[in-house]
């Protein structure tokens, strides 16, 4: 989970985070509004984005099921 709220200047940062699942053949469904993004993916495939997102970062990845 990225937490916010970040800087409207800050670009690309949905695009690393799909890009990592997509590399990893995940497929998403993404939903953004004014000042917030989700990342859907398939339950089986909770996992594996985790250990996506967690091989690009410095950081913990929580998942919300």
């Amino acid at each position: 989970m990225v937490h916010g709220p970040l800087d409207f200047g800050l670009v690309g940062i949905l695009a690393s985070l799909t890009t990592a699942l997509a590399q990893n053949g995940i497929s998403v469904f993404a939903v953004s509004t004014f000042d917030t993004d989700y990342i859907l993916v398939k339950k089986d495939k909770a996992e594996a984005a985790v250990k996506a997102w967690e091989a690009i970062s410095q950081f913990q990845v929580k998942v919300n099921v």
